[in-house]
């Protein structure tokens, strides 16, 4: 229905003039003149001028300046042929941008990312069958006239391929008037998925929790609820149960995924429930692919979405569900122009449209856990593995006492195991959370190190590829001979292991197996899935890989599982690195023994004594989570308290320096709210910028944001090279 602007903006009839939000860095909408016989609605998708060029917006809620002379504004272009983005996405889009302290126009930006897809997709030509028959009749003809006679219409290539006939024989009868020209809409992307296809048998603990979820979802409005599991619980098949009750009710399903690298097996098991896959919606997406997405997903066409955390931002016509797996996942964080969560955003999101929200996770975040605790979440828990599959056997290798053959990095114990599960034809991992063969190269001679001229970071040695390279900027260069401080030769020594040094190392070891590195700077997307495939079939024996192996991947022949440096993630001063540790290392060893076969999960630690490593062997994850809750809670760091970080980066030291003791000189004085620094970041310079951190502490209910809104008012103004960056909630601590 086309409203008339009158009803939406006020009484004055000619006034005419609405607000867009344009996706830049402004902190409020424009004020546009609507043509004469053009009719805007709020959430109208529209292209208006902006300096010398032409943009996308979004007519905007709120009011404008009365007394502003439409004659004087310029004018909006056009209203595209697309729905408008609803109230409630608004409210979002909204909300988004207050909490993260982000420019609307920023937050709107996110929700339109297929900016060829406003206007419809065109009619697609077709063909079909009339009452006319070609003059002389062969084989080939008579087939497609046996396909053609169901009445419907097809496009010329899908009725050469049904009928087993080349194009030509299509184009002869269609010149002779057999066939007549008529226009189809678009096809779906994805067909629709069938909620009966394959309804499972679930039993005992996973029908109760099915049980649950259902009841949750059956209501019609917000919840949260939180399906902790352990690894191979079925947790996939429980929530898949929710999103068949919410199809059924004619709504919209979004299922939130950490990374692209999961998909692959996500979409098949899908596939294997509900009869089609659903539409995927990630950075890899061609972009023709994401236009029809997209433009599928505001009409409804599209009924379930699976895909990274960007696709929160998707304007549905109808949402009622979102599923976000793997909740703890640290990749649900953007920390890229808007920083948020995607975790907590999707909440919001659910609560601001009335519909449930499932978090899913082996290992839930101490926040989601915390929530769960007190009753804001619901908690359904799996504590059994789904079907005849058994947890692994976990132990640990004391690395004090065990200590691996000098230049090596495995431990006898492990390498012995290895022997002897590939020598029972069954699969072996090995789990490093460090890219490339060496963290440091320096010299014997001299001591120097290599380090990036633009980062003060080391540069990581990559042998297969023969380059040095930085993580941070991706800067890199050949990997030298000779020492460029003393010129010496054949004196580089690579210290510390990397996925490609422990292939090294195993090659050494066992010679004969198939083995496999899977790291994401050795291969793309596509590679990566089939490699990942090749693994389940059973076509490599010992598998090394970096945390991409550690998220949902199920292969069925692994039965043991080594942790080369189980020690490497508590290595810093991250007030989550024990939690970090524990889930990472706890999603690793789940890895194996998935279908029945006896298992065994090795960590191979310095601090045996550690709580994680503890936690993590005797399979009592309560205890852990019991302590880690109270050492926050002690410290009133979140869920019991909020941080903010500020980062103020420059050209040169002196000026990001002095721009942050400039803000931490103009912060208010709030009780309950401390600002700590500025100090240097732990990455004090990336890409050539020196970088300056200040940290806002305070208590679960302290207004963060009106406390560091204030303190960027009141202080010095950005200037010259001077960049602010504002994370509310921060994850990452470098």
């Amino acid at each position: 229905m086309t409203l008339d602007s009158t009803d939406l903006f006020g009484p004055v009839l000619d006034r005419r003039v609405v607000p867009v939000l344009v996706p830049m860095p402004a902190p409020r909408a424009y004020s546009y003149a609507v043509p004469d016989g053009m009719a805007v609605e709020p959430g109208s998708i529209v292209q208006v001028p902006l300096g010398p060029r032409f943009v996308v917006g979004v007519v905007w809620d709120g009011e404008d300046d009365g007394g502003v002379d439409p004659k004087k504004l310029k004018q909006i272009e056009k209203v595209f042929d697309c729905p408008p983005l609803g109230p409630d996405m608004r409210a979002f889009l909204d909300w988004v941008a207050a909490y993260t302290l982000t420019p609307p126009g920023l937050v709107v930006r996110m929700a339109l990312r297929a900016p060829t897809a406003f206007d419809p997709e065109p009619m697609v030509e077709a063909l079909r069958l009339t009452e006319m028959r070609p003059e002389r009749m062969t084989a080939a003809r008579e087939r497609v006239l046996a396909t053609a006679s169901d009445g419907l219409s097809w496009t010329r290539s899908g009725l050469a391929h049904a009928a087993g006939v080349s194009s030509s024989v299509i184009d002869g009868l269609t010149s002779q008037g057999v066939f007549e020209t008529v226009f189809m809409p678009p096809p779906p992307v994805v067909a629709a998925p069938d909620p009966a296809f394959a309804a499972p048998r679930l039993e005992g603990p996973q029908k109760q929790a099915a049980a649950d979820l259902l009841a949750a979802v059956e209501e019609r409005k917000f919840s949260v609820s939180l399906i902790d599991g352990i690894t191979g619980s079925g947790k996939t098949e429980v929530y898949f149960e929710a999103i068949a009750a919410t199809l059924r009710a004619g709504k919209q399903v979004l299922i939130l995924l950490p990374e692209i690298a999961l998909t692959a097996s996500f979409l098949e098991r899908f596939q294997d429930r509900f009869g089609a896959k659903p539409a995927e919606w990630h950075s890899d997406l061609a972009p023709r692919m994401r236009e029809k997405v997209w433009r599928q997903v505001t009409t409804g066409q599209v009924r379930v979405v699976s895909g990274a955390r960007s696709a929160l931002f998707l304007p549905f016509e109808d949402l009622g569900l979102i599923i976000v797996d793997e909740e703890h996942d640290p990749a649900y964080k953007q920390e890229d122009r808007v920083f948020y969560n995607a975790r907590d955003m999707a909440v919001v999101r659910g609560r601001i449209g009335n519909f449930p929200v499932v978090l899913v996770s082996a290992t839930p975040s101490v926040e989601s856990r915390v929530n769960g605790e007190v009753g804001r979440y619901r908690p359904i828990h799996l504590p059994t593995r789904f079907g005849d599959a058994a947890l692994p056997d976990l132990g640990i290798v004391d690395m004090r006492r065990h200590p691996p053959e000098r230049g090596g990095f495995l431990s006898p114990v492990l390498v012995n195991q290895i022997g002897k599960t590939i020598g029972r034809r069954e699969q072996a991992l090995l789990f490093l959370n460090r890219r490339g063969y060496a963290p440091l190269t320096l010299c014997r001679v001299c001591g120097h190190r290599f380090q990036c001229p633009d980062c003060s970071s080391w540069l990581v040695e990559h042998r297969f590829r023969g380059q040095i390279q930085c993580h941070h900027c991706g800067y890199s260069e050949r990997t030298p001979e000779a020492c460029p401080e003393c010129g010496t030769l054949d004196h580089l020594v690579a210290c510390g292991p990397g996925v490609e040094r422990i292939a090294e190392e195993v090659e050494r070891h066992f010679p004969d197996a198939r083995t496999i590195v899977l790291s994401s700077d050795l291969m793309g997307v596509k590679r990566l899935r089939l490699e990942l495939e090749a693994i389940a079939r059973g076509e490599a024996d010992i598998v090394i890989g970096t945390q991409l192996v550690a998220k949902g991947h199920n292969f069925p022949n692994m039965t043991l599982v080594g942790i080369v440096d189980a020690d490497l993630g508590l290595a810093n001063g991250d007030p989550r690195a024990a939690e970090r540790t524990f889930q990472l290392l706890s999603q690793v060893t789940g890895r194996a023994g998935r279908t029945g076969l006896k298992s065994l999960g090795l960590l191979q630690t310095y601090q045996p004594q550690h709580p994680v490593m503890q936690a993590i062997v005797s399979g009592d994850s309560d205890a852990f989570y019991e302590r880690e809750i109270h050492e926050r809670e002690r410290a009133v760091l979140p869920p019991f308290g909020r941080l903010a970080s500020v980062i103020v980066s420059a050209d040169t030291r002196g000026d990001a320096e002095g721009h942050a003791r400039g803000l931490r000189n103009a912060a208010p004085r709030v009780d309950g709210i401390a600002i700590l620094g500025p100090a240097e970041a732990p990455l004090a310079l990336i890409r050539g910028r020196h970088r300056f951190r200040l940290l806002v502490h305070g208590r679960r209910n302290s207004d963060m944001q009106s406390f560091v809104r204030a303190m960027i008012a009141a202080g010095p103004k950005e200037r010259g090279s001077v960049s602010v960056q504002l994370d509310i909630d921060p994850q990452s601590f470098l």
